[in-house]
């Protein structure tokens, strides 16, 4: 059955940095998803604590946190069918060596902390994530 969903996607700063934020913007265009809110910005310490708070407590949060926080990063909300699954599964494996050919993953990461973008995993990630970085912007 298909829905019409939101989901939140981050281009990480490896991304941003390496002049890839059209090509993977325009991979979402082109699958029929509409953009609802774009964002270049950088995170504070604290945004990227909450970003990954499933994380907290686990040997890589700290590194993780520290790398979100590096450098610009472009968070966007799209919205259209199943764009939760469908999202995942352009985004590829978080391991880029595991990532299927073709997806953005496979095509762009360098390694399991650089792989170039963050898609939420849940409705309710995706939820939690939108009102984390755009707020009052997007209303259900």
């Amino acid at each position: 059955m298909s829905m019409i969903e939101r989901t939140f996607l981050m281009i990480k700063p490896e991304g941003v940095e390496r002049g890839l934020i059209g090509e993977i913007i325009g991979r979402f265009e082109r699958k029929g998803f509409k953009i609802l809110a774009l964002n270049l910005t950088r995170l504070s310490r604290e945004q990227a604590e909450r970003q990954y708070e499933e994380h907290r407590g686990k040997d890589f949060f700290n590194d993780l946190v520290s790398y979100i926080s590096s450098a610009p990063v472009v968070t966007f909300v799209i919205e259209g069918e199943n764009a939760i699954a469908i999202a995942r599964e352009m985004a590829g494996a978080t391991d880029p060596g595991q990532a299927r050919p073709g997806t953005i993953r496979a095509d762009y990461g360098i390694d399991v902390q650089r792989n170039v973008i963050h898609a939420s995993d849940s409705e309710e990630s995706a939820r939690r994530e939108i009102a984390l970085h755009f707020g009052d912007l997007i209303k259900e």
